[in-house]
């Protein structure tokens, strides 16, 4: 005589997210990246932290006197901002630093490491492949980076209280001076377009991963000094230097100065000028290069062997 089976529990169950299957093997790749690639957030924190702790340090040998003459001073407001200013562009710097490593290392490490052969037995397309591994520079890679900022500001406005606390100061005043949030709206403004602005960088980064078979730094950066030679020598002044430099280095000044002119530094959310900032041809011209570069890394990633 078989026994009846035991009664299920009687706790509800838990509601399981349904996603299309493509979101959902999109999102099981870039798990993998953050697995295989842990440098992609150890970096930026170890950056971050090593911005926290100098900060402090400058806050100590702060004298009593100059804490007392900068409150006196309306103009001085921006001194206190500065550091936390200094702390976001040193993790913005680390984070794209970072990003140009992995994408050199994205496609080429696979083919060295012969890893390739197993990954190509799974149901995952190339394209999918490709465009997950573009993904942790262009929306990962961002998050990481304001995630890190935002503890990063909170941390060195803690420290800082604690050291204006300890010297008889109301550290009430020092959060008076501070415009956090107004920092991190522009943080995000500021990534956003760094995104479009390096998308480009990163196709091409990843385009030569999936083609060299040595060193891809350096076939990265031998085609760019090949160019920005011959145009010194063809033109004179060198305008190809300027705007390959440009689209390395505009995605840092544009954001965060008026009206996107590389100048003055804004102050204030009336001083960013989006439709300008986003509506400039190099942001749509670099995003339909950065498309064929990930086109060509997709189709060299079906044909090229192991190395």
């Amino acid at each position: 005589m078989t026994r009846d089976p035991e009664p299920l529990s009687d706790a509800p169950a838990v509601a399981v997210p349904t996603w299309p299957a493509p979101l959902r093997t999109f999102y099981w790749l870039i798990r993998r990246e953050l697995w295989e690639h842990r440098v992609l957030y150890i970096a930026p924190a170890a950056v971050a932290a090593l911005g926290v702790i100098g900060t402090f340090i400058g806050s100590l040998h702060l004298s009593n006197a100059e804490r007392a003459a900068r409150l006196a001073d309306p103009a001085s407001t921006y001194d206190y901002m500065e550091p936390f200013g200094f702390v976001a562009g040193t993790v913005f710097l680390g984070g794209v630093v970072v990003s140009i490593l992995y994408c050199l290392a994205a496609l080429h490490g696979e083919r060295r490491d012969r890893s390739i052969l197993f990954w190509k037995s799974l149901p995952v397309s190339d394209l999918m492949t490709v465009l997950s591994k573009a993904a942790v520079p262009t929306l990962l890679m961002p998050v990481i980076v304001f995630t890190l900022v935002v503890v990063a500001h909170l941390a060195v406005a803690a420290l800082t209280s604690l050291v204006w606390l300890a010297n008889g100061f109301d550290p009430r005043l020092l959060w008076a001076e501070l415009d956090l949030p107004f920092l991190w709206t522009v943080l995000a403004y500021g990534l956003t377009f760094m995104t479009l602005w390096h998308a480009p960088v990163f196709a091409w980064m990843l385009l030569v991963s999936a083609w060299a078979r040595r060193v891809p730094f350096v076939w990265a950066l031998a085609p760019l000094a090949a160019i920005a030679i011959v145009g010194r020598l063809a033109f004179g002044a060198g305008p190809t230097f300027s705007h390959l430099a440009g689209r390395l280095t505009g995605g840092f000044t544009g954001p965060f100065t008026v009206g996107s002119r590389g100048e003055a530094p804004v102050t204030s959310l009336a001083d960013l000028d989006p439709a300008r900032l986003f509506g400039q041809p190099g942001v749509w011209i670099g995003l339909l290069v950065a498309a064929l570069f990930l086109f060509a890394a997709i189709r060299l990633r079906r044909s090229r062997s192991p190395i």
